[in-house]
């Protein structure tokens, strides 16, 4: 990482200070850089996957809870003040209708001609059934999306009940996309589920979309089918899937099959359906009908696609991280103005997987980029399902020194509510760090 040009940003920021401060601190730098790549490097993505099938469900992975930071207190002498966040949507529906529709029509026809197996048909029903649930909501959030953000927002101002006290200046902004909007509410009412007196302007327009969802005309180039990654993206996917296994246990007839299904489109739509139902009300599962080998093989083109589209792929030049800097822009601006005004309260915001991976990206939190441009390399180093899982958050939570004491400002930075790492030197304990580095180095990326 130490060639990048965040290092060099970063020495720059430095170039007033002393020799010695200069080099301890880029000493301290590199080496937390040259650890962060050795714990990449260590991922074991196809592990990760047989352990618990739903992650291979990549940016589809409901929001986990097992691993939430149970080390968020208050530092010793003193108290939290600010939080600043952006949150990804909750569980959601697949986007569309038509994505239910397309597989529900393949069997649907194989049916009429007598062309699937027992296993075929039991699959038929059972999209009958997810489709009761699913008709009419393509792109909405789903109620666990709801109960995520309601979650989220409880633990929030549990854990930083002064935060969010009366007389709190707390402010909530969403995209104009509407599972967005219903997240925003439904952390807002975990916050009141802590103090139900708290008043939260909330605002969803487009005069805020210029950080909350900003993609460059750069950045968009690069992802159509001209752009860079995409041969890599499509010889990747025609390598992964492999789709005459699946195909074989629910067709019966293979001259049917050669005819009137597209066996990789079918088994890539079923793969995404499938994934998907982790976040709906029903019980049905069908991740059973992929083996361990085909879900982390489909997983893996997915990933790779979300993170030449949206991270640090070394052929984008930067331009898709960049996309984040008005976001941070906005992060550092309104901690400044909170600080500087002794005020206390939350900056609340809520978009999408497109705008927090490239935010993370940007901030190279640990384990959320990745520096690799060849497809079968990236998840030793980097899975979509943990950096931007649904309901994925970065929260920032500042702490001042109680009455009476002394002493910097400090930042807990949290993704996940898990403690993130990052390329700055922290306190002694990971995520928390101190805000004069924090700044110097989040001011450095812009």
């Amino acid at each position: 990482m130490s060639n990048t040009p965040l290092f060099h940003n970063y020495y720059l920021t430095l170039r007033t200070e002393t020799h010695k401060s200069i080099m301890n601190r880029l000493f301290t730098f590199a080496l937390l850089a040259s650890t962060l790549t050795l714990q990449l490097s260590a991922r074991d993505a196809r592990a990760e996957i047989e352990a618990m099938p739903e992650r291979a469900a990549g940016v589809y992975f409901a929001y986990p809870t097992d691993c939430i930071d149970a080390n968020a207190e208050t530092p010793k002498g003193y108290e939290p003040f600010y939080a600043s966040h952006y949150g990804r949507h909750g569980s959601r529906y697949l986007i569309n209708d038509n994505d239910y529709q397309r597989v529900m029509e393949v069997l649907a026809k194989a049916h009429d001609a007598n062309a699937l197996t027992p296993r075929g048909e039991q699959l038929r029903l059972q999209l009958d059934t997810i489709w009761e649930e699913a008709r009419g909501r393509g792109g909405e959030l789903s109620p666990l999306g709801a109960r995520q953000h309601r979650g989220i927002g409880h633990r929030m101002a549990e854990h930083y009940p002064a935060i969010f006290a009366d007389g709190a200046e707390v402010t909530a902004t969403s995209t104009t996309v509407m599972r967005c909007a219903h997240s925003m509410f439904n952390f807002i009412q975990g916050l009141r589920d802590i103090n139900p007196s708290l008043e939260v302007p909330m605002e969803s327009g487009q005069r805020t979309m210029v950080f909350m969802n900003y993609q460059s005309p750069e950045s968009s180039a690069l992802n159509n089918h001209k752009g860079p990654y995409y041969q890599d993206y499509k010889r990747f996917k025609a390598e992964m899937c492999k789709p005459d296994r699946l195909v074989g246990t629910l067709f019966s007839n293979k001259n049917y099959v050669d005819v009137w299904v597209d066996k990789d489109d079918f088994v890539n739509d079923l793969y995404w359906l499938a994934s998907d139902l982790q976040n709906m009300e029903t019980e049905i599962s069908i991740l059973n009908l992929f083996t361990t080998e085909e879900l982390y093989n489909l997983w893996q083109y997915g990933n790779f696609s979300f993170f030449a589209r949206a991270s640090t792929y070394p052929r984008a030049e930067g331009k898709h991280v960049a996309n984040a800097r008005n976001l941070l822009s906005n992060i550092v601006e309104n901690a400044d103005a909170y600080i500087a005004g002794g005020r206390r309260g939350a900056t609340l915001r809520f978009g999408h997987d497109s705008n927090i991976i490239p935010l993370l990206g940007l901030l190279r939190v640990e384990g959320c980029f990745a520096d690799t441009e060849v497809p079968a390399e990236l998840s030793q180093s980097y899975a979509d399902y943990f950096v931007s899982p649904m309901a994925a958050n970065l929260q920032f939570i500042f702490f001042r020194p109680a009455k009476g004491k002394k002493g910097d400002i400090l930042v807990r930075v949290l993704h996940n509510e898990r403690a993130a790492g990052l390329p700055v030197a922290d306190t002694g304990e990971k995520g928390l760090y101190r805000w004069d580095d924090l700044r110097t180095y989040l001011t450095s990326l812009l």
